[in-house]
């Protein structure tokens, strides 16, 4: 008596769907992850309840020490002028982020705010959301 099934079982696993479905998990979280570069200059930023992301192509930061850095390069106040004016030209949005320490007095902001819309360009500061 023959008691063994005619239907076998394969007991090989194809990997090719699983490597799909890792590849769409990697295209979603890299579309849905968040666009901003991090400022490695450390600056304590004033919170906000309602924040915008917004790409950065050109960033300000004042330090609770004032000093002023463009682009994480630092850089002295009279000198903001003219290397915003320079930067702008080659820009195409025209954007500028400020990071401004909240200890820092609000007339440097405004200063350097006041500079960049002279320069038509569109102003933004950075704030840390909260919950």
């Amino acid at each position: 008596m023959n008691f063994r099934s005619k239907n076998r079982i394969n007991a090989e696993f194809s990997m090719s769907s699983m490597t799909d479905i890792i590849f769409l998990l990697l295209i979603f979280f890299m579309l849905t992850s968040n666009f901003v570069t991090p400022s490695g200059l450390p600056v304590s930023l004033p919170s906000s309840k309602s924040s915008d992301i917004v790409m950065q192509k050109i960033s300000v930061t004042i330090t609770s020490d004032l000093k002023y850095f463009l682009n994480d390069k630092p850089i002295a106040s009279e000198e903001i002028e003219p290397q915003l004016t320079a930067l702008l030209q080659n820009a195409e949005d025209g954007a500028v982020v400020l990071h401004v320490d909240k200890s820092v007095p609000v007339e440097y902001l405004v200063k350097v705010a006041g500079i960049a819309k002279n320069l038509n360009a569109s102003v933004t500061l950075a704030t840390v959301p909260t919950e």
